[in-house]
């Protein structure tokens, strides 16, 4: 493993112990050159999920473009890193149980949604507003009446 510090091609394990839900592994490592530590994370290599994106283009999945989508529409909400990553975690983890390998960028987005629906309002407001691109604010009426409705 390579320091992110010097570059150095040699690093030694400290610790290692499960991470989330047993299904990563979070390492402590120490490079052999400057001694500066750091942590990473091993998983399980999966099969690439390709997204297919609303111009027919397809690209592979990245949790962290989601991940980064999500934290987009939380700023200046009382959300934290660790609840968002862990949705995009589930997310991940529909899409890898679905063994669908192609999969629509509209239905990452209902999911993107409907975490978000859960974890802040305002946040699902802000993330539907871009995904959905409302026309006009009829459109966007309609979005916070149905949130309204499904409240009560």
């Amino acid at each position: 493993m390579k320091c992110p510090f010097c570059n150095y091609y040699d690093t030694k394990v400290i610790d290692s112990r499960p991470a989330d839900d047993n299904s990563r592994i979070r390492r402590r490592r120490e490079c052999v050159e400057c001694e500066k530590r750091f942590t990473t994370y091993e998983s399980i290599e999966t099969l690439p999920i390709i997204v297919i994106k609303k111009d027919g283009s397809r690209e592979l999945f990245d949790r962290n473009k989601l991940l980064n989508g999500m934290i987009r529409a939380s700023e200046k909400r009382m959300v934290n890193i660790e609840t968002l990553d862990l949705a995009v975690d589930k997310i991940e983890q529909n899409l890898l149980n679905s063994m669908e390998r192609e999969i629509p960028s509209t239905k990452i987005g209902e999911f993107a949604m409907e975490e978000l629906k859960e974890i802040d309002e305002v946040a699902y407001v802000r993330f539907a507003s871009v995904y959905r691109q409302f026309k006009d604010i009829g459109s966007f009426m309609k979005e916070l009446e149905l949130l309204l409705k499904n409240d009560n």
